[in-house]
């Protein structure tokens, strides 16, 4: 009876988040349309599969993992930002997890630490 697996737990927590990066962005007054313009700006990172999987998943992960965003996350409460770029960055964080992608391991582009944490 129990609908809500551990799996769809993570997966409403990171679209939570998705949600409220977006509520923040958009109450700092910023345009919904940079918004969406500049949500897919991450993915940039996958470029780095262009010399091979290991080199491919670390720089894909560096522009996927929270610990960068929340830092930067400091830096702008101290003024030293505009949160509106790190509210993107992590709401692209959120939706990617929250539609099952994960951090990749280095030797497959599919397999990520989604699947292998359930």
């Amino acid at each position: 009876m129990n609908s809500l697996t551990v799996r769809r737990w993570i997966r409403l927590e990171y679209a939570t988040g998705f949600i409220l990066c977006l509520f923040l962005y958009l109450y700092a007054g910023y345009p919904v349309t940079l918004f969406f313009l500049l949500l897919l700006v991450p993915d940039i990172s996958m470029f780095g599969y262009l010399f091979n999987k290991k080199i491919g998943a670390f720089i894909y992960n560096l522009g996927h993992n929270l610990i960068i965003p929340f830092l930067l996350l400091i830096v702008t409460m101290t003024g030293g930002l505009s949160i509106a770029f790190v509210c993107i960055w992590l709401a692209h964080i959120c939706m990617d997890r929250s539609l099952g992608f994960g951090l990749k391991y280095g030797h497959s582009f599919k397999e990520t630490h989604m699947q292998k944490t359930f």
